[in-house]
């Protein structure tokens, strides 16, 4: 392996591991002083000084088979090598190729998943967005991503498409559908923040969550949730500068992106 990136993080088990790697690029630039050409006769020449830009950090995650199999989101294979199988997995609740354009439509994920099985390793692109590995414990553990937040799964986790039956769902930013994880085993979650700047907000059943869509990273699927204008009523929409927002009730977890913004 390579000796520029260096493993951070990793999740799985049962045949199936996933490792994030990161590393930073080696940026060169010249830091002396450089006298800018065809200075004009007689004048004193311009100098500028180039400095080198900071190193930019990026990220890759590699998939580990030893046996079992993985998902991951179409287009995100950089190389693969050793004894793999890859097909191609249709995602439930896709439908046919109508419901397939739809569901693209309205969450930005594609209706497939690419699956590698068998011994070997699968490296993805390298990107400088961020990652969540993380895993879930059962067969009825359940989760709903934001759009385009799915990356990678353990095979043995389905992932299908959770539909808002509103209006309200219909033309919110977050669109009508959005991409829902069931089962158990290691999944891998893009994020637009680091890990620590993620916060974690457990519902008990007595509070009500309010949330910016823009914000809402991944939730239990348990959650009540409604798609709705921050108060009621058209004109008093307007006034509070407020798109539609998610409201959480119930017991359950929403995980949340306050930073996002900053770039």
């Amino acid at each position: 392996m390579s000796g520029y990136r260096h493993k951070i993080d990793e999740q799985g088990a049962g045949g199936v591991r996933f490792e994030l790697h990161q590393f930073e690029r080696k940026a060169h630039g010249v830091a002396a002083p450089v006298h800018v050409p065809n200075a004009t006769s007689g004048g004193t020449a311009a100098v500028i000084h180039l400095h080198p830009p900071h190193a930019r950090t990026a990220r890759q995650l590699r998939i580990v088979l030893e046996g079992g199999a993985a998902l991951l989101e179409p287009g995100a294979l950089q190389y693969a090598l050793g004894r793999l199988e890859v097909d191609v997995q249709k995602n439930a609740n896709a439908g046919g190729f109508l419901a397939r354009a739809i569901t693209s439509a309205g969450t930005g994920e594609s209706a497939f998943a690419t699956r590698f099985a068998g011994h070997g390793e699968v490296w993805t692109e390298v990107t400088t967005k961020h990652f969540i590995l993380a895993s879930m414990d059962g067969p009825q553990d359940s989760l709903i991503l934001d759009d385009g937040a799915f990356y990678a799964c353990d095979a043995h986790i389905a992932v299908s498409t959770h539909v808002h039956r509103s209006v309200q769902g219909l033309l919110s930013g977050n669109g009508l559908m959005q991409p829902k994880l069931t089962g158990k085993g290691a999944f891998v979650v893009e994020a637009p923040v680091p890990v620590d700047e993620i916060e974690v907000v457990e519902l008990d059943g007595t509070d009500e969550l309010i949330v910016d869509g823009d914000i809402m990273l991944m939730f239990s699927a348990g959650l009540q949730v409604e798609l709705r204008p921050l108060v009621r009523g058209l004109r008093n929409a307007m006034r509070t500068g407020e798109g539609l927002v998610f409201v959480f009730r119930g017991r359950g977890t929403v995980w949340l992106t306050p930073t996002t913004r900053l770039g």
